[in-house]
Parts: C-alpha cells; structure tokens; sequence
C-alpha cells in the first residue's frame, strides 16, 4: 500500500436526456449501481452532488455528457468493481444510453495522494491530456495502467509529453 489512491473520471454523451422514456433503465440503476460501489472493497469516494446524491447534475464539459468521478485505494479494487461484480451488466449495456463522445477516450486514471479530492474539472483535464499525449503516469487506462508514486509529493498534471 503507498500514500496515492487512485482517481477515475468517466464522460459519457447521453442518447437522450436522462428524463427520456429511453434513459429509465439507466436511470433505474444509478441507486443501485452507486450502493454496490459505495459498499465495494476499496472503495473511497465517489462524487454525489445534486438532490438524487449521484453526479447526474454535473456537467463540466457539454450538457448532454455526464460524468462519474470516484477514488479507489487500488487499480485492482476499481478493476474487480468494474468488471468482476453487477456493474459489469450495466456497462454491457452502455450503448443503449449513449453515443461515441467525440473524445479520442472516454475514461481515465491517475494517482493522487491518499486523503485528496479530486474535482470534475481536473478529470476534463486528465481525460483531455490522456487524448492529446495517450496515456502516460499523468493520465492513463486500464489497458495502459501506471503504477503508483513512490515519492511522498503529488502527482502533478504535465499537459505535454
């Protein structure tokens, strides 16, 4: 275990907006979804502003993308919550609630040190950086991880390579 957790930032466009007959399932399962996550091993935190206490009112890049913004003590406790557990079903069926976002990726990653919050516009950064420099230990992937800091100092953003 080191001084870094690890921060994940999720974009998603909606198909339609989520108070559309077309968004009730997904919508259906953000109560559920959010409780299997705040109750998963590992888990930290989760961004859950707004009356409903989930992020569905944030919207720090376009008003039909959304966003999900949570810490993890691990990439292997964000990964089994990810795949290995009822999430998987729900992320089966991503494209039944949205489109291609336009992003060159919809989801990153990146350390930060153990107690600290990240915000949404510092995921819009990663995730942007991620697009522009791929992934590197600022902002990267499952398929693409970076191990955790050594150091006891922050894990700055470097927009360039």
């Amino acid at each position: 275990m080191t001084g870094y957790h690890l921060a994940h930032f999720n974009a998603a466009r909606l198909r339609v907006p989520l108070d559309d007959p077309g968004s009730a399932a997904f919508v259906a399962g953000l109560d559920p979804i959010n409780a299997l996550a705040d109750r998963s091993p590992g888990f930290v935190w989760r961004l859950a502003e707004g009356p409903e206490g989930d992020a569905t009112t944030v919207r720090p890049t376009e008003p039909d993308v959304i966003v999900t913004l949570s810490v993890w003590e691990s990439l292997e406790a964000l990964r089994a919550f990810t795949y290995q557990s009822e999430h998987l079903d729900y992320l089966r069926r991503r494209r039944d609630w949205f489109v291609p976002l336009g992003y060159r990726a919809s989801l990153v990653l990146w350390w930060i040190p153990a107690g600290s919050i990240p915000t949404p516009e510092e995921g819009v950064a990663r995730l942007r950086a991620l697009g522009a420099n791929g992934p590197t230990a600022d902002a990267f992937t499952f398929r693409a991880p970076f191990p955790a800091p050594t150091d006891a100092g922050p894990a700055p953003l470097r927009l360039h390579a």
